[in-house]
């Protein structure tokens, strides 16, 4: 039994609806912090409760003012180091810079090595993340990273309890993606088909080619991210043409910026599925296609099993009731 014995909880200004979830899942209340920002755009904490040999979790998502969301997240750090907690764990849904991985052109920065950096030397203990863009972020850092955490176990209960797997067939929208898209297919016992894609620049695909058959099945892209959505639009129009019956998309972290919902609701897409890793109402507001689906019980798990010192491992495969 959980008792929240000697756990703080705090959250930043970027999703405050997730931390709202994962505490009232734990049963614990949400610690007491003032995050504002000044005139000039500082952003300023004050840490309200004694956090002194505490097992502190911060929360705060990669979206919005992501750079004001990771400031957040670096000076609560500190606040709570400085104010003797006994360990600090950065939760980080959608890690801020994810994308920016490695050095593709000729001085360009490694920022999510940055971002490592910065969360380390703020005192961070402990990172939990999910489903990371890229794997090596992991070795960025020194400390420990729960970066194995997928929305996969959710993903797989929805389509088991909302389809007929029998006409199911899982479909990555890249060949960089295919190692998600045929765990889920062999979990399910399902057909996998995949695209090869070219692009002219980033966000911008120019040719997609289709390896695999679609024709009277019900199509599922799946992938951890969705921005523009200018690839799974594409992706579905191709699978659609290909004989696809219905097309669905499955992503983790919905980011939908610029022209995404508009690209969405023009598309031959029946829905985009997303996880609450970002907050989700707006979108689902202004786009019918929306849907929703909670991973903030699978975050509280998590922060219970760490808490605790038991292995997070059975959430790779289980979703937690």
């Amino acid at each position: 039994m959980f008792t929240g014995n000697g756990i703080k909880i705090f959250t930043g200004t970027s999703h405050p609806e997730l931390a709202e979830i994962i505490t009232r899942r734990l049963g614990v209340s949400l610690g007491k912090a003032d995050v504002t920002k000044s005139g000039v755009g500082e952003t300023h904490v004050r840490i309200t409760e004694s956090v002194r040999e505490d097992d502190v979790y911060i929360i705060n998502t990669g979206c919005g003012e992501i750079n004001t969301a990771l400031m957040e997240v670096c000076i609560m750090i500190h606040a709570c180091k400085i104010a003797s907690a006994k360990r600090i764990t950065a939760v980080l849904p959608l890690f801020p810079y994810a994308r920016q991985d490695k050095k593709d052109k000729s001085r360009a920065p490694i920022t999510a090595k940055l971002v490592a950096n910065m969360l380390q030397k703020s005192g961070c203990d402990h990172v939990i993340t999910m489903d990371l863009h890229a794997s090596q972020i992991q070795g960025f850092f020194d400390v420990p990273v729960d970066k194995w955490l997928y929305a996969e176990p959710s993903a797989i209960q929805y389509i088991r309890t909302n389809f007929d797997l029998s006409d199911i067939v899982i479909v990555s929208p890249d060949a960089g993606g295919a190692k998600r898209a045929t765990s889920m297919a062999d979990r399910l016992g399902v057909d996998f088909a995949l695209f090869h894609k070219e692009r002219k620049k980033a966000n911008e695909v120019s040719r997609m080619v289709l390896v695999g058959h679609v024709k009277g099945k019900i199509a599922v892209l799946v992938d951890d991210m969705a921005d523009t959505c200018g690839t799974l639009c594409l992706a579905a129009q191709h699978l659609s043409e290909a004989g696809a019956s219905k097309v669905y998309a499955m992503v983790t972290h919905g980011i939908l910026s610029g022209n995404a919902l508009k690209n969405v609701e023009q598309s031959a897409l029946e829905k985009l599925i997303v996880t609450n890793t970002l907050p989700q109402a707006e979108n689902v507001a202004r786009c019918e296609k929306i849907e929703v689906i909670d991973i903030g019980n699978v975050l509280a798990e998590v922060i219970r099993r760490s808490h605790y010192g038991e292995s997070v491992s059975k959430l790779f495969d289980e979703v937690p009731y």
